[in-house]
């Protein structure tokens, strides 16, 4: 009987505390929900859950954008900001008008590269683990459907550009050539990171015409300012392909100097240019290591397969001359103090990523890959504050 009346109170002391843990969720989560009402700052949805909410008609589109994966537009839109930081009057802010368009121009231009990257390899994506359930090769949308989208976009694109001064035009509508060839050049280089560095970092040379028209004064600082991003883009597309983009990703490095300054200066803008191209190899390299079985097996080139276990050496060339692109750039561009600080914290990133990067680890390729947004921010802030102490 004793017994009984024991395991009785048991029970009853587990019913009460499984309610009592019940209770304690629903007023944890109810909780959560009304901080994210009443703060929207403490919930900052990602892009991924706002594709995924998304009607279910249009959610293929924003998958063939890319929408869910903004890391791409950053790392497009970055040197664009360097570009036009350095080309800005000492003393002053950067232009939040023209930060905004290129930004806009960002979006756009990275949206229409995947939809063309994606009409080019549908068939190769069907046979890649990673990207077989994009739309296209997935069957979810038409070519028809994906030109259709493309039209629009570099519509939309064009009157960005269109904005900005003529020279910062023709710059810029020369990119395309860049932006189309990308795709092709994984099917006969094991470079096609440097292709996609120099177009990705186009912004620098951009901004730079629409600030500066004087070609003389403003090439001391613009070219080794382009040449630092197409080696930045060079290391982080390294790591990228042990997932692949360089030439094409950083014409931002030049679009946004000229179209700030309405001048190309090329002592500054290509070494700027430069540094961008061999940044993205640095995190395309990364990102292609992701893919290089699957690459192997349908017979794709990548600069992941290229360097194989020397990855990490030309990694760390890449990083070197990403750092010495951006230093001559701001010696040129007479940066004070704060840009060559940022530059010693961009040095460091870039050391860490090359020392801790499993190029044999597609998560810890994609964690290296997307950490280089950080990067882009440093890099900017640095600008701004040295324009700031001129």
């Amino acid at each position: 009987m004793a017994l009984s009346i024991v395991s009785q109170k048991i029970l009853f002391q587990r019913q009460l505390l499984q309610r009592c843990s019940v209770n304690l969720y629903k007023y944890s989560s109810t909780n959560v929900d009304n901080r994210r009402i009443s703060n929207p700052l403490l919930y900052i949805p990602k892009a991924s859950e706002l594709v995924e909410k998304a009607p279910k008609s249009i959610k293929p589109y924003l998958y063939l954008m890319r929408v869910d994966k903004p890391i791409g537009t950053w790392l497009l839109y970055w040197p664009c900001t360097w570009s036009i930081g350095l080309g800005t009057v000492a003393g002053e802010l950067p232009s939040l008008y023209m930060l905004g368009l290129f930004g806009a121009g960002a979006v756009l231009m990275r949206s229409a590269g995947c939809i063309i990257n994606d009409l080019w390899d549908k068939d190769f994506d069907k046979r890649v683990e990673r990207t077989k359930n994009r739309p296209l090769a997935a069957g979810e949308l038409t070519e028809k459907q994906a030109i259709t989208l493309l039209g629009g976009l570099l519509s939309a694109s064009l009157g960005i550009l269109l904005q900005l001064n003529w020279l910062s035009v023709a710059v810029g509508a020369s990119s395309m050539i860049l932006v189309v060839g990308y795709p092709l050049a994984k099917r006969y280089t094991y470079w096609p990171q440097f292709i996609l560095g120099a177009t990705l970092n186009w912004g620098v040379l951009i901004s730079g015409c629409h600030m500066y028209f004087d070609t003389a004064v403003s090439s001391s600082f613009i070219l080794p300012l382009y040449v630092s991003t197409i080696c930045y883009t060079m290391v982080y597309d390294t790591i990228y392909s042990h997932q692949r983009p360089c030439l094409t990703f950083n014409y931002g490095a030049i679009l946004g100097y000229i179209s700030v300054t309405n001048q190309m200066p090329l002592s500054i803008i290509i070494p700027m240019y430069v540094a961008a191209i061999n940044w993205t190899l640095v995190y395309d390299t990364i990102y292609a290591h992701q893919d290089k079985k699957d690459d192997i097996m349908i017979g794709v080139k990548s600069t992941a397969l290229r360097f194989g276990d020397k990855t990490k050496t030309w990694l760390s060339a890449f990083s070197a001359a990403t750092i010495s692109g951006l230093a001559l750039s701001g010696f040129m561009a007479d940066q004070a103090w704060p840009y060559y600080l940022a530059l010693l914290f961009t040095s460091g990133h870039l050391a860490w990523q090359v020392k801790t990067v499993d190029i044999n680890s597609s998560e810890d390729c994609w964690k290296k890959f997307k950490s280089n947004h950080y990067l882009g921010g440093i890099l900017f802030a640095g600008i701004v504050a040295g324009n700031l102490l001129k």
